[in-house]
């Protein structure tokens, strides 16, 4: 007892000296003062606000009167449409000094005038360069005439991890440039916003207002543009998301280029590995993506992958799901070798990809329908590897869709939409848009009609 009691008093003498010794003072007089200033004197000029000013013509009130509708229908005369001005704010970031500034697709979207106002308060009208909804990005030109502008260099977004601190600026609820900071939360997080869902979530304040704005790692330097935010307020709630300058160089690539983007294309379809997957593939854990179909012909098939391997990495950088491939993909450029690491049989196999530009093969044949069918106005096309790229869709996919519906016309009243496919007519499958011509020449009211559209199908029937 003695002895366990000498041990105690030992402990208990020595923790003062022990706590003494873990307040140490600061080893300088900048530790005291530590701060984000100098960063965000770097970054913060070159942060801007976007003003976009778009007309919306809208119908007066009183042709939603079943009155006036006997009358007039179901829209108003054009002499008795109003016009009303929205205007919206953003923000974007100057990235080159000859005036390219990148913020979102949705920030100018249908916008007839933009204005960009600096930090000094120097103001230029703007205009689009590009502006791709897929990816949620736009790149605009100003012309400073001459005059100095800030910029941001653009860092890489693939050599952040989670924990990374890293400031949000832009002008939130419009009350002026706000500087908020954070951590990365989460990379590659796949949310319902964007075509390309690969993006940096982090729980700096994001707000209205900070969309297209910049968000800096502590080197200075843009590693994503903010986007959205998960929200049941419209406030902050600590999860935000940017989308990764990976994409915004290819973006930026494209503008400088012409103005188009053309996306890579590796000819495969593929979907997530599960656990039980993974047991039967043999794989030590639930990773990568497995591939169940390839194309003949395409990078995939030529790079050697066949039905059944499993996609590990791309250039190193490991694929955890679908959303994940296609970012990896489409963010490589075209005609350059990709290094490609697979599963099969039990062994992890490498190999060299080359991704090309989806072809256009069968020929699109885009055609306007006309004629007295429900499906006039709709202006449609052959899929192919290309046409797919730009819906969205499974490059695998083939048929026929809906490229564009006019307004007013009897496919509009149909409620038929971008992206539709034309699955058949009168229960005969669609495949060719001259097929689908002669069906219409062909057939009398009433017509049935099934589309697919975001994987389900819908079936009406047209007297």
């Amino acid at each position: 007892m003695s002895r366990l009691v000498f041990i105690l008093v030992a402990v208990l003498l020595a923790l003062p000296a022990v706590a003494q010794e873990a307040r140490v003072p600061p080893p300088s007089r900048e530790a005291i003062h530590f701060s984000f200033a100098p960063i965000v004197k770097k970054a913060a000029p070159a942060v801007v606000n976007v003003y976009s000013r778009r007309i919306i013509h809208a119908q007066s009130p009183l042709f939603n009167d079943p009155f006036f509708r006997r009358f007039f229908g179901q829209g108003a005369p054009f002499g008795m449409q109003r016009e009303r001005v929205q205007n919206s704010l953003g923000s974007g970031v100057i990235v080159d000094p000859s005036g390219l500034i990148v913020t979102n697709h949705h920030v100018i979207k249908d916008a007839e005038e933009i204005r960009v106002v600096l930090s000094d308060r120097r103001e230029f009208e703007a205009k689009v360069l590009l502006s791709d909804e897929q990816s949620d990005l736009a790149v605009l030109k100003i012309d400073a005439h001459g005059e100095r502008l800030p910029t941001l260099p653009l860092g890489d977004s693939d050599t952040l991890e989670v924990g990374d601190l890293v400031l949000a600026i832009g002008n939130p609820f419009g009350v002026g440039q706000t500087v908020t900071s954070g951590i990365v939360s989460a990379l590659a997080r796949a949310v319902g916003v964007g075509d390309f869902r690969s993006f940096i979530q982090t729980d700096a304040a994001i707000n209205p207002g900070n969309s297209g704005g910049a968000l800096v790692d502590l080197d200075g330097k843009l590693v994503g543009i903010n986007t959205a935010i998960f929200s049941r307020s419209g406030g902050s709630v600590g999860i935000g998301f940017a989308i990764p300058t990976a994409m915004v160089r290819m973006v930026l690539q494209a503008a400088r280029s012409g103005g188009r983007i053309v996306r890579p294309w590796l000819g495969a379809s593929v979907q997530a590995v599960t656990a039980d997957l993974s047991e039967s593939l043999h794989l030590p854990h639930p990773e990568g993506v497995l591939v169940k179909d390839v194309m003949p012909g395409s990078p995939a098939a030529q790079a050697g992958l066949r039905i059944g391997d499993v996609i590990l990495a791309v250039n190193g950088r490991a694929i955890e799901d679908p959303d994940g491939l296609h970012f990896r993909i489409v963010t490589q450029p075209i005609g350059k070798p990709a290094r490609l690491d697979y599963w099969r049989a039990g062994t992890e196999v490498t190999t060299s990809l080359t991704l090309v530009a989806p072809p256009e093969t069968p020929p699109r044949d885009l055609e306007e329908l006309d004629g007295h069918y429900p499906f006039a106005g709709a202006t449609v096309g052959n899929l192919n590897p290309a046409f797919d790229g730009e819906l969205g869709f499974d490059p695998t996919q083939r048929g026929v869709a809906v490229e564009s519906v006019a307004g007013g016309s009897p496919a509009a009243r149909l409620g038929l939409e971008h992206g539709d496919i034309l699955a058949s007519l009168d229960r005969r499958p669609i495949k060719t848009v001259a097929q689908l011509q002669s069906m219409l020449a062909a057939a009398a009211a009433p017509w049935t009609l099934t589309v697919k559209r975001q994987g389900r199908l819908l079936s009406v029937t047209v007297r």
